[in-house]
């Protein structure tokens, strides 16, 4: 089983601790965020993980060369500029590509999620990618219908959709920075450049793709971006 870490951003919300050291080093409960993200994707069944660098990557290699998981094989996608998630994905598609379905992780992010479970569920579902997703504050909802699939977001203005609800009616969700993708999808990215890939993700639910909401209502989880959120769970 394959997976990517994000772990190329500048990791502004988290300075000045980050002029120093990248995000991913950045320690929770006296750990690495990465070595905690590690962890949790190896207890999944994770054997090939590949791990996207920008913000002081050489000290990310360094890490790794010491900490390396036994049996874990681990490359690096090195960006000269930062591509987003979209573009950091796309970039990092050789090492992905494949028959199987392969996990996408935030390196700040933190949960309790049973990560087999989700990819069971995904393989199960026949979607393209299943969206780790729970009730919770966030400026930037994503809309899922009654079925779960991905219709839409909600903005200032009002709510976006790019295509029909099931049963006409939304559930704003907040995605949990945690994905299960089907390897088709790397060749569905017709972004180039820097690019979200949310925003993929909206544009490929317009065209008919089945993105969905996999629901993690009772999980704890925290985006362990800000100062005061670095603590364990």
């Amino acid at each position: 089983m394959k997976a990517m870490i994000f772990a190329a951003g500048l990791g502004r919300r988290l300075r000045p601790i980050t002029e120093r050291k990248p995000k991913a080093l950045v320690e929770v409960g006296g750990r690495p965020l990465l070595a905690v993200v590690l962890e949790r994707l190896v207890e999944a069944g994770v054997t090939s993980v590949v791990i996207n660098l920008h913000h002081l990557g050489e000290q990310i290699e360094a890490w790794m060369e010491r900490h390396r998981p036994p049996g874990v094989a681990v490359r690096f996608s090195r960006e000269k500029e930062l591509l987003d998630t979209g573009g950091g994905l796309k970039a990092a598609a050789a090492f992905l590509r494949g028959n199987e379905p392969f996990f996408v992780h935030n390196v700040d992010v933190l949960s309790d999620i049973d990560l087999r479970a989700m990819y069971a569920a995904h393989c199960a579902s026949g979607a393209l990618a299943s969206l780790a997703a729970k009730p919770r504050e966030t400026n930037r909802p994503l809309l899922f219908d009654g079925a779960g699939r991905l219709c839409g977001r909600r903005t200032p203005q009002g709510d976006v959709l790019v295509r029909d609800p099931a049963n006409g009616t939304v559930t704003p969700l907040g995605f949990c920075g945690i994905h299960v993708v089907s390897p088709r999808l790397l060749d569905l990215l017709s972004e180039t450049g820097a690019f979200s890939i949310v925003s993929s993700y909206l544009r490929l639910a317009g065209a008919g793709e089945v993105i969905r909401a996999h629901r993690v209502d009772g999980c704890r989880w925290r985006d362990a971006g800000r100062p005061e959120d670095l603590r364990p769970l």
